[in-house]
């Protein structure tokens, strides 16, 4: 799974969540998310769960869909 720096920002952005707090609920340093968000960075599928979790949305809405 590739995270979809995206949505991932759109989706912290409803929030009103800063990056300082995804990164308490989340336990990933806070520079390493803002490069996810930037799309310079990835996430491990572990990661990725968390982020999703903290955002209250499934995986799938904050990744892309890769085809095989």
């Amino acid at each position: 799974m590739r995270p979809h720096s995206s949505a991932i920002r759109y989706r912290r952005r409803a929030l009103q969540m800063g990056l300082r707090t995804l990164s308490a609920k989340t336990g990933i340093h806070r520079s390493h998310l803002s490069r996810v968000e930037r799309g310079l960075a990835g996430l491990s599928a572990e990661n990725i769960e968390k982020v999703a979790d903290a955002l209250g949305v499934t995986p799938d809405d904050i990744t892309h869909k890769e085809t095989p």
